[in-house]
């Protein structure tokens, strides 16, 4: 039996950590990525334990994560700065195993993509659907992936092409798909000037929330969210203020960061959240 060979559509974090580990288990790979390069575009994420040992089990061991675990209490607050729950970062690591590392999206995207031979990554390649009609003869186990470069055969194709997947589309076309979830963001990454928050947390207030992560390079993760339509504010950092700068330190000093003051311009990310509400068929 010759090689296996698997088509990932997609080159985000499910697609090239599927990529990695399909590799790993001797098959052949090859991720179609229709952005024209791997961007990480995003802002932070958190690696709970459950999460570092998953890499771990394809190669990306702690070695890969060198940097600070998030320390000191890790919990929910209310905007005056109480308290309404919180862990701390070692009782979190002795149950359930290696302490949590934060990392911005494009350190964890470039990191499994070194992971992979080269040549596996294609980009500026859509997968634009997929044939499992009239196999015949050697391969008729295979499917034919339609791609913006051309087809491939593939043993195994895994849709990891994004919250409007076109294959899930295609596979489950009577689903009703995605709805707007009730909810607006914002996400940023501060440059670690300044005295960096001693904890991680997110700050609940009504219909809003806000976050705090210090990241493991020494940068500060900032999100924060909003219940409602999805409008989009003509100024994002006045909209943050009023929302949010009468909330406990250290947001106010945060958001200052954000300003148009700043000489170091920092890119504010704002998007609307949508939601797969019913379940797939399978």
């Amino acid at each position: 039996m010759g090689v296996r060979h698997a088509v990932v559509a997609g080159g985000g974090i499910g697609g090239l950590a599927a990529a990695v580990a399909l590799n790993r288990r001797g098959w052949g790979v090859t991720v179609c990525e229709r952005a024209p390069v791997l961007t990480g575009i995003g802002a932070g994420i958190v690696l709970a334990p459950n999460a570092l040992r998953a890499l771990d089990s394809i190669g990306l061991g702690p070695d890969v994560w060198a940097g600070d675990a998030l320390l000191g209490p890790v919990g929910l607050r209310t905007p005056d700065g109480t308290w309404l729950s919180r862990t701390g970062a070692g009782a979190t690591s002795s149950r359930h195993g290696p302490p949590a590392r934060a990392v911005h999206r494009g350190s964890l995207i470039d990191a499994l993509a070194a992971a992979l031979p080269p040549g596996v990554v294609h980009l500026g390649v859509a997968v634009t659907g997929v044939d499992d009609t009239g196999n015949t003869g050697d391969r008729a186990d295979t499917v034919v992936v339609r791609t913006s470069a051309g087809d491939l055969r593939a043993d195994v194709v895994v849709a990891a092409d994004g919250v409007r997947s076109g294959l899930r589309g295609q596979l489950f076309p009577r689903h009703p798909g995605l709805r707007h979830a009730g909810e607006a963001g914002w996400r940023a990454v501060l440059p670690g000037f300044g005295p960096p928050p001693r904890s991680a947390a997110e700050t609940w207030g009504r219909g809003e929330r806000f976050g705090i992560v210090p990241l493991v390079d020494g940068r500060i993760y900032v999100y924060a969210t909003a219940a409602g339509p999805g409008t989009k504010p003509a100024d994002h950092h006045a909209e943050l203020i009023r929302r949010f700068g009468a909330w406990h330190d250290p947001i106010p000093a945060l958001l200052d960061r954000l300003g148009r003051r700043n000489p170091d311009p920092v890119r504010v990310l704002h998007h609307d959240f949508y939601e797969l509400a019913s379940p797939l068929p399978r």
